[in-house]
């Protein structure tokens, strides 16, 4: 179910945080692992922002691999979701259970798109 581009290697964006996209013909597909916190939620955005810019597509940003998140990866979550709005792309996040229960707390799971698993979140892309 891998396109074009298909991520490999993720590049190290911080000590604690690594990450990847993939440019497929429907969306932006981002892959990260490590921590998204306080600590890396500034080069999450850059990454990100930099990744966007030019491509007028749905995100799917996958944190199935995180092990940690704090308010300030759900505050930097929640700016990108707030982007794509804005943009009129779709949005979706891929959570693992750590990351579910995080969003879940804050009640964000609905503003975030919040999915359990990569084919779901995709087809729900489709769907929207």
């Amino acid at each position: 179910m891998t396109g074009a581009g298909a991520i490999n290697d993720l590049q190290r964006l911080t000590v604690s945080l690594r990450g990847g996209c993939e440019r497929r013909s429907d969306c932006l597909l981002f892959h990260f692992t490590g921590q998204l916190d306080a600590y890396s939620d500034k080069q999450f955005n850059e990454f990100v922002g930099a990744q966007r810019t030019g491509a007028a597509l749905p995100v799917v940003i996958d944190l199935s691999r995180i092990d940690f998140i704090d308010s300030s990866g759900l505050g930097a979550l929640v700016q990108l979701a707030k982007q794509c709005t804005t943009d009129g792309t779709g949005f979706v996040v891929v959570g693992n259970a750590r990351v579910v229960q995080t969003v879940k707390l804050v009640r964000l799971e609905a503003f975030l798109h919040l999915q359990p698993d990569l084919p779901t979140a995709l087809a729900s892309l489709a769907t929207a």
